[in-house]
């Protein structure tokens, strides 16, 4: 080789050069990265992203299952197989009413006896397979409730009565014990990272499910509507299984059988006299319920008084899932800045009351925008009320050191009220229907979107009087912050809120 054509000594500098710059590119990617994903730092070396992702795959089903009994089988009930709306919504709202026993639940996974070492397991496996029988008899009931099938028709009504039951105990089993093992799996420094990306993929599981349904019932039948809902148990066993597949390490001396369950009575009465924990579960009922009155009324209430079609009235879900994340990311920005959560909550009830004005005015006016625009506003409304209250409830633990109780009392009161609005909700249409029919209300009010704005109308009331419950603690909130009595008032971290917090639907 000639003098002065050696190119090793500039190919190291170079090589150097370059690595010390792929170095800094890759370091400002993960930033980018985990600045626009905020769950992208979710795993951990136990936990790696793609266990990660298979474990969440239950929230998938169980958005599935949500979407099917509150979206898209109310509208096929009242307006294809023309089931009474007062019978749709007492069957709705069965799943929900058993939600209180979440606490029950977790509890019971929490110090489950077996020789086997699973605590989380067996509560997930029995869960999907409620989920999976309810689902799998399901659109034979409806059939036959319908007046469609052959049998007696209070064979239908029993027949649905046990599958929605069956779904309710399955989704609320399989998400309670999912999250738990998650809690179990992640890291001290993970878990609230790791329960936000569960909680985030329950929302995508609504979005997705609500989107393949609405696609699939584009051409309406009794043969499509068995096919989609036998589908959807198949899928939901099927990813309840790959999802919780070797994810729980035995662990004998969790489960053995000398484990001492702790008593709840006592605690509930510590946590009842915490000051003003009556008149939050109060406004949170009042706002649950308010929320919850529309479930099974949106979707028939866009096909008679607006005239859409199956596929587009499933995808009002995917706007209300889209509403409410948008209302859980301002909810945590704003409690992460010291906002106040009384506050919040009623800023979410005054959002709804503007939400349910524009699905009120939408169907007057037949402006379908204004009306998909209503439904998004109630997710949005709904969501920031949840959080606020979910937060204050928070606050009470933390204060009474009672976090499963208290948690525990939100989530059944939101639960209760939710269900019974729900039920109301069709009960108070089907009267409506009836008055308007029987023109006991006069020619002005003979139309189909009366007895849905009697419902509308009711709802906004619930929210004033949430908003009237709800304003003393948001009164007496900012007053203890700015006299410096609040506990917490020092340290702002025990203030913020992510979406980790936030419960499941």
């Amino acid at each position: 080789m000639r003098p002065g054509n050696n190119p090793r000594p500039v190919s190291a500098g170079g090589s150097s050069a370059q690595e010390a710059r792929a170095a800094r590119n890759a370091a400002a990617w993960r930033q980018l990265l985990v600045a626009m994903l905020p769950f992208a730092d979710s795993a951990s070396v136990d936990l790696p992203i793609s266990r990660l992702l298979r474990l969440s795959l239950f929230q998938i089903s169980t958005g599935m299952a949500a979407v099917l009994l509150t979206g898209t089988l109310n509208r096929v009930m009242i307006i294809e197989l023309g089931v009474s709306g007062s019978l749709v919504a007492a069957m709705v709202s069965l799943p929900l009413l058993f939600a209180p026993l979440r606490a029950v639940i977790g509890h019971k996974s929490d110090t489950y006896k077996s020789y086997l070492g699973w605590r989380r397991s067996p509560f997930i496996f029995m869960g999907t397979l409620a989920q999976f029988g309810g689902l799998a008899i399901m659109p034979f009931a409806l059939l036959i409730l319908s007046g469609d099938g052959q049998g007696p028709v209070f064979i239908g009504h029993i027949g649905a009565a046990l599958a929605f039951l069956l779904v309710g105990v399955g989704m609320h089993t399989t998400q309670t014990a999912g999250l738990a093992l998650a809690t179990d799996l992640a890291t001290d420094e993970t878990r609230p990272r790791v329960v936000a990306l569960l909680y985030v993929m329950l929302l995508v599981g609504m979005l997705i499910a609500s989107l393949v349904f609405g696609s699939l019932l584009m051409d309406f039948g009794p043969i499509r509507l068995i096919q989609v809902i036998q589908g959807a148990a198949l899928v939901s066993l099927v990813l309840n299984t790959i999802a919780v597949w070797k994810q729980e390490v035995r662990n004998p001396a969790l489960t053995a059988h000398d484990v001492v369950r702790p008593a709840f009575k006592e605690q509930w009465t510590l946590l009842i006299q915490q000051g003003r924990t009556v008149r939050l579960l109060v406004a949170t009922g009042l706002g649950a319920g308010a929320f919850a009155m529309q479930d099974v009324l949106l979707e028939p209430y866009g096909a008679e008084v607006l005239g859409m079609n199956v596929g587009s009235t499933t995808s009002l879900t995917a706007l209300w899932a889209t509403g409410t994340l948008i209302g859980f990311a301002l909810a945590a920005q704003q409690l992460s800045r010291d906002g106040e959560a009384h506050r919040l909550a009623g800023f979410g009830a005054l959002i709804g009351i503007g939400a349910f004005a524009c699905v009120i005015l939408g169907g007057a006016i037949a402006l379908t925008p204004l009306f998909c625009l209503g439904v998004m506003a109630i997710g949005l409304g709904g969501g920031l009320f949840s959080v606020g209250t979910l937060t204050a409830a928070m606050a009470l633990a933390r204060r009474g050191h009672q976090s499963g109780i208290a948690l525990g009392a939100w989530g059944g009161v939101q639960a209760t009220a939710a269900g019974i609005g729900i039920a109301l909700g069709g009960g108070i249409r089907d009267l409506g229907s009836q008055l308007t029919a029987s023109g006991a209300l006069g020619p002005a009010f003979s139309g189909p979107a009366t007895s849905y704005g009697i419902v509308y109308h009711l709802e906004i009331g619930l929210l004033f009087a949430a908003l009237v419950a709800i304003g003393p603690l948001a009164k007496h909130a900012a007053s203890a912050l700015q006299s410096g009595q609040s506990e917490h008032a020092s340290d702002p971290s025990e203030r913020r809120f992510g979406l980790a917090e936030f419960p499941t639907l």
